[in-house]
């Protein structure tokens, strides 16, 4: 009976064990967390963590635009032909009739129908004059992009387009991919895939030809803008990494400047034509379609919210940490005792909250603490190693930016020194100053002259002594 109880208790402890360790890997890909309620010397506390909103279709909350505004077909009604048949002209375009009508927010309804619904542009008519259309999504938020932007066309892919960001709301534009039938001759640039890209020249702007071949190639419809081939470069090829993505992405600002956006902007500049000679006898054979446009992505809250909800036609973060505002990006009247700073995704998996304290408290620097009531995260934590190689951004080819004196990178009371690295202080070590130095002396920060309380967490060393005398008695 001993020996059965015996046996029923280890695996009761190799359970806990196997939660415990299981728990890390999945939360480094959410963030998911704000704050949890644990145990601590001072009674029941908050441990505050780096959060985020889960990614989302974000086309369900844009807005769009055209410009020339009067560019969509069907007033007045016009009749089509097929781009690789000049004779099959029955493609009419109504807008006074429902059945018939193509208006653009027929780029972001739900697909699957029979027939395809989609957004058409009118026809070349005024060829040789360039056939133009700007199409601009806005969100009236910053969204951080998820997943690729995927672009469907009913009609030929264009051999000339270009897809833009706006970071500021439409203000200032500026270029993310250029595609063409031929680069060279469209945009001056030689031709290059996202596969070509490296770590150091992740944020080179390049003119890609995979996306616009002729009507020979008519099934494929679909023009990409390739998001997580990037991300693939710091999170391998499978994204299996992505604590090394992470962290790039929080030492290197500009990196996640790159996928951050409020509004994106397609300029179409040529329609799909199949011959090197536009057919100048047959101009209803040219022009745009869009049936379906993907973005994925989240409500950028800086680390400081883990929702973001749509209320009387607008996104805004639900804001923890004492932070407000729509990205909350800055803090609650009141909670300005430091400076306001975003949250960190570091250290791994739980990062900083860098939350926003009360005027008359000061700042304390103390040890992260986990659920577990370990004395620091990164004690139970599994060890990520992170990237050294230089930094991604195109004027600084030396290394990454570790820490950053405005946005309080360093941990424990580390000072950033020439924005390149934490100085920290002697009893802590590591990128950021978020290790204990005694974890890396001899008897480690259990040790008996560590000054250190031990790392096994008390309720379960109870558990593993009551088990040890347990087997004992019955192995004896």
């Amino acid at each position: 009976m001993r020996f059965h109880f015996a046996l029923t208790l280890q695996a009761l402890w190799t359970g806990v064990c196997q939660a415990a360790m299981q728990h890390y890997p999945a939360a480094w890909g959410h963030y998911d967390v704000c704050k949890s309620q644990i145990y601590s010397d001072e009674g029941l506390t908050w441990d505050y963590m780096a959060c985020q909103p889960e990614g989302a279709d974000m086309t369900h909350y844009l807005k769009v635009s055209l410009d020339p505004p009067n560019i969509t077909c069907g007033d007045p009604p016009e009749t089509y032909c097929a781009l690789e048949n000049p004779y099959m002209c029955n493609n009419e375009c109504d807008a006074s009739t429902e059945e018939l009508a193509h208006p653009p927010e027929l780029m972001f309804d739900l697909e699957g129908r029979n027939p395809t619904t989609f957004w058409q542009s009118t026809s070349w008519k005024k060829y040789p004059k360039a056939l133009l259309v700007n199409v601009t999504i806005s969100w009236n938020k910053t969204i951080e992009l998820t997943d690729d932007i995927v672009l469907t066309f009913e009609s030929g892919r264009p051999e000339q387009m270009v897809l833009e960001k706006s970071l500021d709301y439409g203000r200032t534009w500026q270029p993310y991919q250029f595609y063409a039938t031929d680069c060279l001759d469209a945009f001056t640039m030689e031709p290059k895939t996202v596969q070509d890209l490296t770590q150091h020249t992740l944020l080179d702007i390049i003119c890609t030809e995979d996306y616009s071949r002729g009507y020979v190639w008519k099934y494929d419809k679909n023009v990409r803008f390739e998001i997580k081939d990037r991300f693939a470069l710091f999170a391998g090829p499978r994204l299996h990494n992505m604590a090394s993505l992470y962290g790039q992405l929080d030492t290197t600002k500009n990196l996640r400047d790159f996928f951050t956006i409020t509004d994106l902007r397609i300029r179409l500049l040529r329609p799909a034509t199949g011959a090197t000679m536009v057919d100048e006898n047959n101009l209803s054979r040219y022009f745009y379609a869009i049936s379906d446009i993907k973005v994925q992505g989240r409500c950028k809250c800086n680390l400081h919210a883990n929702s973001c909800v749509y209320d009387k036609e607008k996104l805004g973060c639900e804001c923890e940490h004492n932070s407000t505002g729509p990205d909350c990006g800055r803090c609650k009247k009141n909670y300005q005792g430091r400076a306001w700073s975003a949250g960190s995704y570091l250290p791994i998996p739980k990062g900083t909250a860098n939350i926003c304290i009360p005027n008359n408290i000061a700042p304390v620097i103390r040890p992260n603490v986990s659920s577990l009531g370990v004395a620091n995260r990164k004690e139970v934590a599994p060890q990520v190693a992170l990237p050294t190689a230089p930094s991604v951004h195109v004027a600084n080819s030396k290394r990454a930016r570790v820490c950053d004196n405005e946005l309080l990178r360093c941990q424990n009371g580390g000072v950033c020194v020439n924005n390149v690295r934490c100085s920290c202080p002697s009893d802590y070590t590591g990128l950021l100053c978020e290790s204990p130095r005694c974890e890396t002396e001899l008897g480690g920060c259990g040790g008996p002259n560590s000054g250190q309380a031990p790392l096994t967490p008390p309720r379960l060393l109870l558990l593993l002594l009551l088990g040890s005398a347990v087997l004992r008695e019955a192995c004896c």
